[in-house]
């Protein structure tokens, strides 16, 4: 579900069932001409896509991170988004991003979802057994 899908008088019913927070992150740097900006935002959406239909019942994609330049800042920022989500409620919180994130282990997320070196497209096989494998792994590890 998308977070406008989502209202006040539902959420106390749906909170169960929706654990997982996606948020997706264009990684935009504001050095981006207006076409390559529209390419890393596209870039995500494709790689946030197959999960938002795969797992519609369990996951709530709260609005874009578009900006990230990849500092300290940046990501305390986002840390901080990151844990206020899981204090509504969110058991998970999985970042989505079309390219590579350079300073993506410095993140609490508890899944990062991002291309390999080697990735074009989304491998779908390999970004559900990760999700998966997160939503089997016993809380707190």
């Amino acid at each position: 579900m998308k977070f406008s899908e989502v209202d006040e008088n539902s959420w106390p019913e749906l909170q169960p069932y929706l654990d997982t927070c996606l948020i997706p992150l264009s990684g935009l740097t504001g050095e981006e001409s207006p076409w390559e900006a529209t390419e890393k935002v596209a870039r995500t959406g494709q790689w946030i896509a197959p999960l938002e239909q795969a797992y519609r019942g369990r996951t709530v994609t709260m609005p874009a991170y578009h900006y990230d330049a990849g500092g300290a800042e940046d990501t305390e920022r986002i840390n901080r988004l990151i844990e206020r989500w899981k204090a509504i409620g969110f058991r998970y919180v999985v970042v989505v991003s079309g390219q590579a994130l350079p300073l993506a282990e410095a993140l609490k997320a508890d899944l990062i979802i991002q291309p390999n070196a080697e990735e074009e497209e989304p491998d779908f096989q390999r970004i559900s057994k990760s999700v998966a494998a997160l939503w089997r792994k016993p809380q707190g590890e």
